[in-house]
């Protein structure tokens, strides 16, 4: 199990980023709300990821990169059953993660969101097939 998260998963293309709020499906577990796209990539990857904490919740920077931070590393480690589905169905997916909530939910908080969040996407994903 690679807990793996490199540049790779960045995504980067506004194209994509564009196509993914216009074309894209919408799901939600509080504090966090994921758009999701199924597209092509030249990378190697099951998925490319973008996360947002709105300026709106958390005025200063260091408070919004905090939160992205913590995203990340949530993401990071709870990433593999997303992984092994999309691997196993040859598709890519792009991901845009905004965060809701105006505090700071702790890590164990954050994981569980995170778990609910993708095991949402994952349903979705299976019942599309």
């Amino acid at each position: 199990m690679s807990e793996h998260f490199g540049k790779a998963y960045k995504l980067c293309s506004r194209k994509t980023i564009d196509r993914l709020f216009k074309e894209g499906k919408q799901l939600r577990a509080f504090p966090l709300g994921v758009y999701y796209l199924e597209t092509e990539f030249p990378e190697k990857v099951p998925f490319q990821v973008v996360i947002s904490a709105p300026k709106r919740q958390f005025k200063r920077a260091h408070d919004r990169n905090y939160v992205k931070r913590l995203v990340k590393e949530v993401l990071r480690r709870e990433k593999q059953p997303l992984e092994d589905v999309l691997n196993a169905s040859g598709k890519q997916l792009a991901l845009f993660i905004v965060y809701t909530n105006k505090e700071v939910l702790s890590y164990p908080e954050l994981e569980k969101c995170m778990r609910k969040l993708l095991g949402k996407l994952l349903a979705e994903l299976q019942s599309a097939e």
